[in-house]
């Protein structure tokens, strides 16, 4: 914390997590320790490069005022990560009832005779803040990784032998259900095998029966023929 006369600055370094392409801010806050109205003002020697709001304005007695100062995004990382910008934050008693319009440049004037107090703060890049891993969560909350591990691997343990049980004692009425099922499917795929086989056969046996008919009828009027063929040349013989 920077102290004067008129203003506490705190924090007295502006730190930026650096990000690259990424618009970083930081905040500055400014608290009055006298009965006065104060005014004051910043300054950089980049002020291309970073943007200050207010970088003008007052801050009432035994008051406070916030001060947000951003970094443009960077498209290139400074070399070791040194940063030679400064910022110049200047303050002046001000008159009762003074606003930001209120203020000039003349106020700051150190050769008109005005009693200006300065602070320079410098500038730090600082890397970025990682996210919080969750075996230090653990480990903050009294267990170490080690017994966490411990833990998972002895509940595991206890889940596989309680499923193990489970399955011994449902497995043997599943296998029998399954196999009751199986045995009446067979069952009756085989009463309706033998039923079809008994239904050819009988088909089998009516057309083995209609061709012995038929076999048996050729003979017998071939020898009805040869008969009558016969009994006509013995009845022409005896004539002749």
């Amino acid at each position: 914390m920077s102290t004067g006369e008129l203003l506490s600055i705190e924090p007295q370094e502006l730190q930026f997590p650096f990000e690259l392409r990424k618009q970083i801010s930081c905040s500055l806050q400014l608290s009055n320790k006298t009965n006065d109205y104060v005014a004051f003002k910043v300054k950089t020697t980049n002020p291309k490069k970073y943007c200050v709001r207010p970088n003008t304005g007052v801050v009432l007695p035994r008051s406070t005022c916030d001060v947000i100062v951003t970094m443009q995004a960077q498209k290139e990382a400074p070399l070791d990560m040194q940063c030679k910008d400064k910022f110049l934050l200047q303050s002046v008693v001000a008159s009762p009832g003074t606003t930001t319009k209120d203020i000039t440049a003349e106020m700051f004037n150190k050769e008109s005779g005005h009693n200006v107090e300065e602070c320079k703060l410098r500038v730090l890049y600082v890397a970025p803040p990682r996210p919080p891993s969750p075996v230090r969560e653990g480990s903050e909350e009294g267990s170490s990784p080690r017994a966490s591990v411990d833990n998972g691997s002895a509940a595991a343990s206890e889940f596989k032998a309680a499923s193990r049980a489970f399955s011994e004692q449902h497995e043997p009425q599943d296998n029998s259900s399954e196999a009751r099922t199986l045995i009446a499917r067979l069952t009756e795929e085989k009463n309706s095998a033998i039923q079809q086989t008994n239904r050819l056969q009988q088909e089998l046996d009516v057309l083995r029966r209609g061709a012995n008919r038929s076999a048996g009828g050729i003979p017998f009027i071939y020898v009805l023929l040869v008969g009558l063929i016969g009994i006509i040349l013995g009845y022409i013989l005896k004539k002749t």
